[in-house]
């Protein structure tokens, strides 16, 4: 994800031809989807023409430069009615009020970061009575020329740190957690066998399909403790129960 300011001012570069094509100059946000649609051009022989890229033209945005494959994306407002009224209707997201949809005025965006991949702005930096505050925007119901309506619930679901609007942060957070699930499982598997490793089964433990595994008088090894666990918990635990040494 890039905010706004990573994006606007760098320059253009066409991959196939090697140039410098212009800058970028603004975003352009279609308010309906919640996207950033174009990206209009800063180029001194254009000033009579406004002309832009479609964001789903956009090769890569780097820290350096913005590339496209060629200069055939780029293109001429006053060709396309839909991209002109976008540009038109001039929706801003930085430096406008936010308020719930009850009236509470929040606080004021003052900048916003959007999915390198897609264009959807997927959070706000707000400035709350002087503190900056990330909300992600599923809470957004409007984004008006003067004032971004929000739900009301809002206000309690900030977040403490950006990675955390990107809509990847929930499934990068279940795989560490699960691998960490799975590190824990480990950790207690080796712990089984440093404490019944050498001991001697009191009772014939049978598995939950009646096989005969562990014959009284057994000595246990690493190996027959590992078997046990992977029976499943209710043979660990019961071999646990009987054995001593």
């Amino acid at each position: 994800m890039k905010k706004s300011a990573e994006i606007a001012g760098l320059p253009i570069i066409s991959i196939n031809d090697g140039v410098q094509i212009g800058s970028v100059e603004s975003l352009v946000l279609n308010p309906e989807k919640g996207t950033i649609e174009f990206l209009t051009i800063q180029h001194e022989e254009w000033e009579e023409n406004i002309k832009a890229i479609p964001f789903k033209k956009v090769v890569g945005i780097g820290e350096f430069a913005l590339t496209i494959e060629n200069a055939n994306a780029v293109i001429d407002l006053t060709e396309v009615p839909v991209v002109n009224q976008l540009v038109t209707k001039n929706i801003q997201i930085n430096n406008t009020r936010v308020m719930t949809r009850k009236g509470q005025l929040l606080g004021e965006a003052i900048e916003f970061f959007t999915d390198e991949e897609d264009g959807h702005v997927i959070g706000m930096i707000l400035n709350v009575r002087g503190e900056e505050k990330l909300l992600p925007t599923e809470w957004v119901l409007t984004y008006g020329k003067d004032i971004i309506i929000v739900q009301e619930e809002a206000q309690d679901n900030f977040v403490e740190v950006a990675e955390k609007l990107d809509p990847a942060y929930a499934t990068l957070a279940e795989d560490s957690q699960m691998e960490q699930t799975g590190e824990d499982l480990q950790t207690i598997r080796e712990k089984q066998i440093e404490l019944l490793s050498g001991k001697r089964v009191t009772k014939t433990i049978y598995s939950g399909r009646g096989e005969e595994l562990f014959p009284e008088g057994t000595i246990l090894e690493s190996g027959d403790i590992t078997r046990a666990q992977e029976e499943g918990p209710g043979v660990i635990v019961e071999l646990s129960m009987n054995v001593e040494g």
